[in-house]
């Protein structure tokens, strides 16, 4: 390729070094997709002759028909998947394709090759967040009055459903959503035509390569747009903020299927064994989800050191872009279609929900509630108050409600048998009707908000 510059050529050391054919072949779709539009505006514009562009483009089809068929193959001598296709459409076309070249860079067809792939990244991530959320939105659904323990410091604090805790998860991964569709609007610019760092003196249109991929409009700097990777790193970042949200789920899966716990049954699709206790059943597939979050973290790490003292425009380091961004990209593909399994498929104990909300003296705060409306403590007193009818009724070995009214009056003359309306887990649960409350109705209001949200935006 530079055997006019070099007499000798590269070591097999340096040419091992060198070579990034082993991992970005995977976007062999987008470097024909980009040359394909390059060779047409060059054809457009006058640069090259119909007859050649008609070859290239011929050669092109034909260069993908074998990729598709066998994958590009790993030749460290053709470097990456650029010079890979060059190759190829020359054994194909013969000369005509040492014009697809002209008036583009290595530099900026890397770099829009490399935004092609992240962008049809990000929408498979959206669209497997989007059966996620569906799954979530079904579940919540389905349990949008049974009653769990709500949790803080994961001490039973309040009584919530279990429709309330999965829509929870539901506003995170919305969050994710949103936060994928921004990176992908803020990186839809297209550097093709930038050339190597300065532009290009032939006449192309870099208006009719954007639109013809897809883009918003061409990148405004040429210096920026071979050497910009903040898409990437957009692109890690809502990756691994969503890796984290289903950490976050994934754990909650592991600790309730635990035996302590007992909230829920993983399908055996979704669970394995062990090679010595038979009676093992082990939440494999969440604990991985876990794991993966960490990694995922790793791959934005490792770019964001890769860049962060590079001068413009380009450097041999930025060829370490990409398998960070494809690693997090598998992995968290991965484990969204893992945890969508998980949620569809998992059998929820409400039974064993409902007992456990039921002790631990999880209404308290309602007592505490109650003495503010109709004994007209001030809040701090009324917790004061409701702190010592918790440590009679534990005294005792009883809940809250199987006090009787006698005790309850001598911890405080402003307590009426009235008060029993509100200390019952149901009773607390459905007086949580604030607006994002735990309340049935409020709940199954918010389902009803998503799933109609999502019907508009589909």
């Amino acid at each position: 390729m530079w055997g006019g510059r070099f007499a000798e050529g590269p070591s097999a050391v340096m040419r091992e070094i060198n070579a990034s054919i082993p991992f970005d072949k995977r976007m062999w779709q987008q470097d024909i997709a980009a040359s394909r539009a390059h060779a047409t505006m060059l054809g457009e514009q006058g640069i090259v002759a119909a007859d050649d562009v008609a070859a290239i483009l011929e050669g092109l089809d034909a260069v993908a028909a074998d990729y598709e068929r066998d994958g590009p193959a790993d030749d460290l001598v053709l470097e990456d998947i650029h010079m890979q296709t060059e190759a190829r459409l020359a054994e194909k076309i013969g000369t005509p394709a040492g014009r697809l070249h002209t008036a583009r860079s290595r530099n900026d067809q890397v770099a829009t090759d490399f935004r092609l792939w992240v962008r049809d990244a990000i929408d498979a991530v959206l669209a497997g967040l989007d059966a996620l959320q569906r799954a979530l939105l079904d579940r919540a659904g389905e349990h949008a009055a049974d009653v769990m323990p709500g949790f803080t410091h994961l001490q039973s604090a309040q009584p919530v459903t279990l429709g309330h805790h999965l829509m929870a998860y539901h506003e995170m991964i919305a969050r994710d959503e949103s936060r994928f569709a921004d990176a992908r609007a803020r990186m839809n610019r297209c550097p093709l035509g930038s050339a190597a760092l300065a532009g290009t003196g032939f006449p192309i249109d870099r208006d009719a390569t954007a639109a013809a991929l897809g883009f918003d409009g061409p990148t405004a700097n040429s210096l920026d747009g071979v050497s910009d990777r903040d898409f990437a790193l957009d692109y890690l970042a809502a990756a691994t903020q969503c890796a984290l949200h289903l950490s976050r789920l994934a754990e909650e899966f592991v600790l309730w299927a635990s035996q302590p716990f007992g909230f829920v049954a993983l399908s055996d699709q979704w669970s394995t064994g062990s090679s010595i206790m038979p009676q093992k059943r082990n939440p494999d597939a969440a604990e991985l989800v876990r794991g993966h979050s960490g990694r995922i973290l790793g791959c934005m790490t490792a770019l964001m050191v890769t860049m962060k003292g590079l001068p413009l425009a380009y450097s041999k380091d930025m060829q370490d872009d990409k398998p960070p961004v494809f690693e997090a990209h598998d992995l968290l593909a991965l484990s969204i279609a893992a945890m969508t399994g998980m949620i569809e498929s998992a059998t929820f104990r409400t039974t064993r929900m409902r007992e456990v909300a039921d002790a631990g003296f999880a209404t308290a705060t309602d007592l505490a509630d109650w003495l503010v409306r109709e004994a007209g403590l001030p809040f701090r007193e009324a917790h004061h108050v409701t702190g010592r009818v918790v440590a009679r009724a534990e005294a005792l070995g009883v809940k809250l409600e199987a006090l009787p009214i006698e005790e309850l009056a001598a911890i405080h003359a402003g307590i009426t048998p009235a008060v029993f309306d509100v200390l019952s887990i149901d009773a607390s649960v459905a007086s949580r009707r604030s607006f994002g409350g735990t309340a049935p109705t409020r709940v199954r209001e918010a389902i009803a908000t998503a799933r109609a949200a999502r019907e508009k935006g589909a």
